[in-house]
């Protein structure tokens, strides 16, 4: 079955994306939950202008990303925890926490979800926290964790 996307769909399509899905899973999931609708000639020309509406988005979601990236990259965020004499914090740095200095510190607002820090940060120091803001732009941001 031949289908044209209206949303996008992990690991089967963008927006205006024409598609070749099973017969199943277009006429009892993707149609009735509006999530896409059959292709037709007539159809094929509306699938365009949603891509190129898509496109120009993503160039203007893309670009911001990047000016934000271009601020953040130079900046040295600190944030402040209690930590013992060896240089151990009480308790850890999350990525909440790194999203909420950020804002505090820059006034750019991150997700949490857009930064990926693989365990929460548990000693004094500088550390490297890996943002993602879209899927083209990623950049390290630095964190400077200093004992209270």
């Amino acid at each position: 079955m031949k289908l044209i996307l209206r949303s996008d769909i992990e690991r089967l399509g963008k927006k205006g994306d024409i598609v070749e899905v099973a017969d199943g899973y277009g006429r009892n999931f993707l149609i009735p939950k509006g999530l896409a609708f059959v292709s037709s000639p007539r159809a094929e020309k509306q699938a365009g202008a949603m891509r190129r509406s898509r496109d120009v988005k993503d160039s203007a979601l893309r670009s911001a990303a990047q000016e934000i990236a271009s601020t953040l990259v130079p900046t040295v965020i600190t944030i402040s925890a209690k930590a013992g004499g060896e240089g151990k914090l009480f308790g850890s740095v999350t990525s909440a926490d790194v999203a909420d200095a950020i804002t505090a510190q820059t006034g750019i607002e991150i997700e949490r979800r857009q930064l990926h820090l693989e365990e929460p940060i548990k000693t004094t120091g500088t550390h490297s926290v890996p943002a993602k803001l879209h899927a083209e732009v990623e950049f390290p941001i630095t964190i400077e964790v200093v004992p209270l």
